[in-house]
């Protein structure tokens, strides 16, 4: 009996009529739902021309452009160094010296249970008060806030996803390191963390898209990223006597979904990149000695036999 049959049985012809059933139901609800948005957007006059206009004006698409980049900038900074300091959180989690591990285990631990909303505004009341003697002036407060606040929360989501990545490696790869001579340092520099890293990757990558994502929370600590952008805009923006909230909120979540799909793409593509790498395995004519990293890929490359089989 296949895996198949057991985790999923075969629709027979009246579940078959019945998920046709479903679907189209589920279908005209889910159309009904938008005509009915439609129509009262309409209704509030929400889509009228003169309401969508006000993106051809040169001082809204500036304001957009600079929270875009603004948002990009807290991004890149906060994913950097977020990945460093998942790195040494796990290397530390993984420590032989019991002071070193439980200490990661308790900052991991602890900034993984607090809410990361309380984090940044917490920070921000620190830079705040200690403004002068941080040196910090003008929106530098809330920057580092944001910042340093993503880089806590996601460096300890990264650690956790880096060390299971460490565990996944076969320990036959690391005694084999040891066999050769390597330090321990160099052990987990060149053999564990590029693995760990290739087989998270995907884990990784969505974990910087929550971190993307989760620029918006500078919006609480008035910082002047796309969403507070986005707020001032259709709050100070009138056109014939209503707000502009749903244009300005159609434009900036479309802006955030791209984003996400391009780093979601970019990290496709490392990926399919990664894999081409490792299958290209050269082959070495009889007698040429082989390196000691491309004797680990081949033997990663070559399954194991079963038991009790022999050539």
């Amino acid at each position: 009996m296949s895996g198949a049959s057991v985790l999923y049985d075969v629709p027979g012809p009246k579940a078959k009529t019945r998920n046709r059933v479903y679907t189209v139901l589920g279908t005209l609800a889910v159309l009904g739902l938008i005509a009915f948005a439609v129509l009262r957007l309409s209704a509030k006059g929400q889509l009228e021309p003169e309401v969508w206009n006000i993106f051809n004006n040169a001082g809204v698409r500036t304001n957009i452009r600079d929270g875009v980049l603004t948002t990009l900038q807290v991004f890149a900074v906060a994913a950097v160094l977020s990945l460093i300091l998942g790195v040494l959180l796990a290397v530390a989690r993984l420590s032989d010296h019991k002071p070193v591990r439980w200490l990661s285990t308790w900052f991991i631990e602890l900034f993984r249970a607090v809410p990361l909303l309380i984090t940044i505004y917490a920070l921000w009341v620190i830079f705040l008060t200690n403004r002068d003697s941080l040196g910090l002036t003008g929106s530098q407060p809330q920057f580092w806030a944001l910042v340093v606040g993503l880089t806590i929360y996601n460096g300890s989501v990264q650690a956790e996803v880096l060390r299971a990545g460490i565990n996944s490696v076969p320990k036959g790869q690391r005694e084999a390191a040891y066999a050769l001579g390597m330090s321990k340092t160099q052990v987990m520099t060149t053999v564990l963390i590029p693995q760990a890293v290739r087989a998270m990757l995907p884990t990784i990558i969505s974990q910087l898209v929550v971190t993307l994502k989760d620029t918006s929370l500078g919006y609480i600590i008035t910082f002047e990223e796309l969403l507070f952008t986005a707020r001032l805009m259709s709050t100070n923006i009138i056109v014939n006597g209503n707000d502009t909230y749903v244009p300005v909120i159609i434009v900036t979540g479309a802006i955030y979904v791209a984003m996400c799909l391009a780093l979601s793409a970019l990290a496709n593509w490392i990926e399919q990149r990664g894999r081409r790498a490792r299958s290209g395995i050269e082959v070495t004519t009889a007698g040429e000695p082989v390196a000691a990293g491309d004797a680990m890929e081949v033997a990663d490359a070559v399954p194991d036999k079963p038991a009790g089989k022999q050539d």
